[in-house]
């Protein structure tokens, strides 16, 4: 039976066009299901948007726009930013569907119905951009440190999720799961956080007109904690069939300023309604300009579609995953970007692939054993991607062409018309580029039209056929 494999990235607001970051976490979800779809597993990838956050509607308030209009407008740039980037997601979820609001309403009551929910008075510590109430511990200078506000005063009637409850469970839980949390810096956090009591959670609003009402109070609307972590499940159709078939996630990929709801809210909403934890829960760092990192409300957000009309989907992917290391913060730049595509893409990658087929074109390949294969770090790749050290398994693969390129060097087979070694080069350039199809997955999909084989795992160890290799276009165009 095929393995299955169900990977998530984070739902994104709305209240602004989606920024690089963004782009970065959806490209990290794609690489990683990519590679997955590579080792000819069960993949289903699921991505989406937030639309029934808070500050979705204090944005559309602002722009005097009607809010669902608003959100239909924003939200269309997310699903085009998918395209944009290349994206293999098998479903995109909006939270202001219908399927999403009865998984969330059916969970609510199941919790509910176990005793875990109850109502209350709530006054607290209230930041809108986090769409969470905050301790003092956690302001820093009275400010949010996420978003560097002050949070308001709030005081409303709430529902209650017992979430003190599951405490020691999650606990637990993490500490018989080393890989539940990843990278162990985050899971050392999260660990430290739960040495003191937890506080039951707010999870309802009556104060508010948008979002999913409670199901056995419609005054109250469900908070958006809830809400939006039930995607994970409603996207593949609870408690249907494919539910079934995917659930548990095999990881979760989300930033860091979201670990805590990820790491300890969901799974304590889940074991009280019964339903397994995610296998994983991978916090990449964030991205960052100049140091600070990109975010709508420090107003220093880059446009990851103008970058690929400007340099091309393959670049920008290429570079975001070889060049910032998935557990840390990276600094982006410009400069760097057209450094990576230049030095790399171009003159490694694609010299590679433009001198080899041109030769093959003019003399042919003849099969022979492909001793320079034996060069290629294959496990050590493996590995590195069951790690999600992704920058790190890139090096490895340029390395390897850089073994190519010096092999070409070596043997000179435009003097000696070797069909052998040309031979060797083709099925080597085949095991590149279906360990690359991940990372730029258009530029791969050439190569392997022009080389003839397939974009499967298993193909890399199987001989490249002995067809005729045409000289295709440049892959790279160099930029200035």
């Amino acid at each position: 039976m095929m393995a299955k494999f169900y990977i998530t990235t984070a739902i994104d607001y709305v209240n602004a066009a989606p920024h690089l970051g963004h782009a970065y976490e959806k490209i990290l979800a794609d690489a990683i299901a990519r590679w997955h779809r590579l080792l000819e597993e069960d993949v289903f990838f699921l991505t989406g948007t937030d639309e029934n956050a808070q500050k979705n509607v204090k944005a559309a308030k602002e722009a005097g726009i009607p809010v669902k209009k608003f959100i239909d407008k924003n939200t269309k740039t997310f699903i085009e930013l998918c395209k944009k980037l290349n994206l293999s997601n098998d479903d995109f979820i909006r939270t202001t569907e219908t399927r999403h609001a009865v998984v969330v309403q059916q969970i609510f009551k199941t919790i509910q119905d176990k005793g875990d929910i109850y109502k209350a008075d709530y006054e607290g510590l209230y930041c809108t951009g986090c769409e969470a109430f905050l301790t003092e511990k956690d302001l820093v200078d009275e400010k949010c440190p996420e978003h560097c506000k002050k949070p308001e005063i709030l005081k409303e009637e709430s529902y209650f999720f017992k979430l003190g409850k599951y405490r020691e469970k999650i606990i637990e839980h993490i500490k018989k799961n080393p890989g539940f949390i990843e990278p162990t810096s985050r899971r050392n956090e999260i660990l430290e956080r739960l040495k003191e009591p937890l506080k039951d959670l707010s999870v309802s609003r009556c104060t508010i007109e948008w979002g999913i009402p409670c199901p056995t109070d419609a005054s109250h609307r469900i908070y958006v904690w809830i809400d939006a972590l039930v995607n994970y499940i409603s996207g593949i159709d609870y408690p249907s069939e494919k539910f079934k078939k995917y659930w548990p996630a095999d990881v979760h990929i989300i930033g860091k300023g979201i670990n805590w709801f990820h790491s300890v809210i969901w799974p304590a909403l889940l074991l009280s309604a019964g339903i397994k934890l995610p296998k994983k829960v991978f916090v990449h760092g964030y991205l960052t300009v100049n140091g600070q990192k990109i975010s709508k409300s420090l107003g220093n957000v880059i446009d990851p579609i103008f970058l690929i009309e400007k340099y091309g989907t393959d670049a920008l992917r290429y570079f975001l995953m070889r060049d910032i290391p998935s557990a840390t913060d990276g600094d982006f730049s410009e400069i760097a970007l057209k450094e990576r595509f230049n030095n790399e893409l171009a003159n490694k990658l694609g010299n590679l692939v433009s001198r080899v087929s041109a030769l093959a074109e003019k003399y042919g390949i003849k099969k022979t054993e492909n001793k320079l294969l034996d060069k290629l770090k294959l496990k050590k790749i493996e590995e590195l991607m069951e790690k999600i050290e992704i920058d790190k398994a890139l090096d490895e693969i340029f390395a390897f062409i850089d073994v190519c390129n010096q092999y070409v060097q070596d043997k000179k087979p435009w003097e000696t018309q070797d069909s052998r070694v040309l031979y060797e080069l083709a099925d080597s350039i085949k095991a590149v580029a279906i360990l690359l199809w991940p990372f730029i997955p258009e530029a791969c999909e050439k190569i392997a039209e022009q080389f003839g084989f397939e974009l499967k795992f298993s193909e890399i160890k199987k001989p490249i056929k002995e067809s005729k290799i045409k000289k295709g276009e440049i892959l790279f165009q160099k930029i200035k």
